[in-house]
């Protein structure tokens, strides 16, 4: 299994000669989606979806029902190759099983609406890897490699550390971060190093390296 971070939230997982993205929005690097699968999208916010990312594959696209409702308003040829999916459901996808764990966006301030959220638990080989998209519900069951979201206007430090205790994967890499500068990054990198038990590790990457 080979995991490559792309720009902010995306990442690519690639298995068996099967290659899956998840999440190429508006802050991912074009070449993300070169040779795609498929595509999973956790929910509709642009970080994590970009229409012209997903014009640029061909390949079948994965989400839940409120995706798919602005993709066929505002990219109607993308729509036609959208399966949309609900909270524990398990499918396939680029060869690999998939399931589909929660359905709300972790909450960003109590007077806006939460909008629809899933994350995906890919299975590669005997190795699973936790993508939450933008919401702090765990997956419900062991996982090799947990997608750690970093910075968010809807998140503090401390939850980062909590919900990776809360996962337990023994691997962590770090997930959207172009929220926060360097500096900032810097702090949170020190705190998840500190304080995750030693039987985690944590990592970020640059944008393009992998695992």
């Amino acid at each position: 299994m080979r995991v490559t971070k792309f720009g902010h939230a995306c990442v690519r997982i690639e298995h068996d000669g099967g290659v899956l993205v998840v999440d190429p929005g508006v802050w991912t690097d074009a070449e993300a989606v070169d040779g795609a699968d498929a595509v999973l999208v956790t929910h509709e916010h642009p970080d994590h979806l970009d229409a012209e990312r997903l014009r640029a594959t061909d390949a079948p696209v994965f989400t839940v029902d409120a995706v798919a409702a602005a993709l066929r308003g505002s990219a109607p040829d993308v729509a036609e190759r959208v399966t949309t999916v609900a909270p524990d459901e398990s499918f396939t996808a680029a060869g690999m099983p998939v399931k589909a764990v929660g359905e709300l966006h972790a909450v960003i301030h109590p007077d806006l609406p939460r909008v629809f959220n899933s994350g995906y638990v890919v299975t590669a080989g005997d190795r699973k890897v936790f993508h939450p998209g933008d919401a702090l519900t765990p997956p419900g069951e062991p996982v090799d490699l947990l997608l750690l979201v970093v910075s968010a206007p809807w998140m503090r430090a401390a939850e980062a550390v909590d919900f990776a205790r809360l996962v337990g994967a023994p691997r962590n890499l770090a997930i959207h971060d172009r929220v926060y500068s360097e500096a900032g990054l810097g702090i949170v990198d020190g705190h998840l190093g500190r304080l995750l038990p030693d039987t985690q590790s944590y990592t970020r990457l640059p944008d393009g390296a992998d695992l």
